[in-house]
């Protein structure tokens, strides 16, 4: 089957068809790839899973050789949620052709984002009508609270970590939106991670 997106996919360590999936979206300027890795450390510990890697729709406007979800460069704030709803509306369609491919529901699927990518999961999955496993994200922010107060229709389980030493996404960021979250009732987990920059290391993945 042809999807929204262009993806890599970590089938099984079982070899049988998925009993969960778990989606993984890259940070701004990387790809599918950059995010496989923690694919492929997490399949052992999750035998019946499947990974989804994909590519995000758009050419990254600073690195052509990458990937971005929506252009985060203007300071334009209503120009960078529209280009964000679009971003997510790919997203959704992706999600729901995955679920389909393999007859899998929402309670059995579990986004994951770096970055940029954190940014959009966390936006795609609060408004969603069905609640998901779980969402977990590394060094993210919301990209807007009033959009989504507007727009909250579920309420999610919630991992997000972040480095202290983080000067690309403040640490600050991870603290905003556990207060969001937590005043709009989701179940919200946090994580800081000491002398950590802008990436994922060992200890996150682990945790996570």
């Amino acid at each position: 089957m042809n999807f929204s997106l262009n993806t890599n996919y970590v089938e099984p360590v079982s070899q049988e068809d998925p009993k969960s999936i778990i989606i993984m979206c890259h940070g701004f300027g990387g790809d599918g790839n950059d995010i496989k890795i923690l694919a492929e450390s997490w399949k052992r510990f999750l035998p019946n899973t499947g990974f989804y890697c994909p590519n995000a729709p758009e050419i990254c406007s600073v690195n052509p050789n990458g990937f971005q979800w929506f252009d985060l460069m203007g300071d334009n704030k209503n120009l960078i949620i529209e280009k964000s709803i679009i971003a997510e509306k790919i997203l959704n369609s992706f999600i729901n052709e995955i679920l389909d491919q393999h007859r899998i529901s929402k309670k059995s699927l579990c986004l994951v984002g770096f970055s940029q990518g954190c940014m959009i999961i966390l936006q795609t999955a609060i408004k969603q009508r069905d609640k998901m496993n779980c969402i977990v994200g590394f060094s993210g922010k919301i990209i807007d609270e009033d959009h989504l107060k507007k727009n909250f229709f579920s309420k999610q389980n919630i991992f997000l970590l972040h480095g202290d030493k983080d000067t690309v996404v403040p640490t600050s960021h991870l603290l905003e939106a556990k207060l969001f979250f937590s005043k709009m009732g989701n179940k919200i987990k946090t994580k800081i991670l000491k002398n950590c920059e802008h990436h994922i290391p060992v200890e996150a993945s682990s945790l996570a």
